[in-house]
């Protein structure tokens, strides 16, 4: 694309690396949240035990 001689990409091969990308981006965000919520998940087992 960027490079002269570059091979084309087919449309196959776009979409897999979109749905890999949209994968990576989901697991980011739920391992953010959980990190987010790992001080009181932590506070709660030590309250309980």
């Amino acid at each position: 694309m960027f490079a002269p001689g570059q091979e084309q990409i087919s449309k196959e091969e776009i979409k897999a690396g979109e749905i890999e990308a949209s994968q990576t981006i989901q697991m980011a965000i739920a391992g953010g949240f959980l990190l987010y919520l790992s001080p009181f998940a932590v506070e709660f087992v030590r309250k309980f035990l």
